[in-house]
């Protein structure tokens, strides 16, 4: 169902937001732009921002809630008996690969150069893990204990943060799910489903 007028407001006003964060952090720098600069710009009151984003950091990984959702989707919007390493290194492929178009380095060169930025995006890989080790634990279908689902999931989130910084990200990924593949054949051998 298409979203209602209130809700396309809502997304066109924090995407705004995020655009223009973005634009005045990649210009000036990510400690030198505050987050009534970012307000100023973005032509909305400071209150608005914040009811959009919890945090200066959150600024700029504005797509985390939907990156969060992609991957625990990938679980649980699985194929009836679809295996689960498959349907994640897909989307773990489709993720990197936005991570690494083009117009992305200044981006993550930004992220490397600030340590809030960095801390941010520790505590944000950890909740992703943590929220999909949830989904393939909740999965009737497969066969392992919560540690190893907690184990598989930070495997995931790991593989698209090492992705992201190799030359070839897409064979990257491929390698990496060689062995989480291995791992979970591991993990699941002689489980009942």
């Amino acid at each position: 169902m298409p979203p209602g007028r209130r809700e396309r407001k809502k997304a066109a006003t924090r995407q705004k937001i995020a655009d223009a964060a973005l634009r005045l952090f990649l210009e000036r720098g990510y400690d030198a732009v505050g987050i009534r600069d970012v307000a100023a710009e973005a032509d909305v009151a400071v209150t608005t921002l914040f009811s959009h984003f919890a945090s200066k950091e959150a600024l700029v990984f504005e797509q985390d809630e939907n990156f969060e959702q992609r991957l625990t989707q990938a679980v649980t919007g699985r194929a009836p008996h679809e295996p689960l390493i498959p349907a994640l290194r897909r989307e773990i492929h489709a993720l990197v690969r936005h991570c690494t178009a083009d117009g992305a380095a200044p981006i993550w060169r930004m992220v490397d150069e600030s340590p809030a930025l960095r801390e941010y995006e520790e505590s944000m890989r950890l909740r992703h893990a943590e929220s999909l080790a949830t989904a393939i634990t909740a999965d009737p279908d497969l066969p392992a204990t919560t540690t190893a689902c907690r184990t598989i999931a930070r495997f995931v989130i790991d593989a698209y943060s090492l992705a992201r910084e190799a030359a070839d990200p897409e064979a990257a990924v491929d390698e990496i799910f060689q062995m989480i593949e291995a791992a979970w054949g591991t993990a699941t051998a002689g489980q009942a489903p």
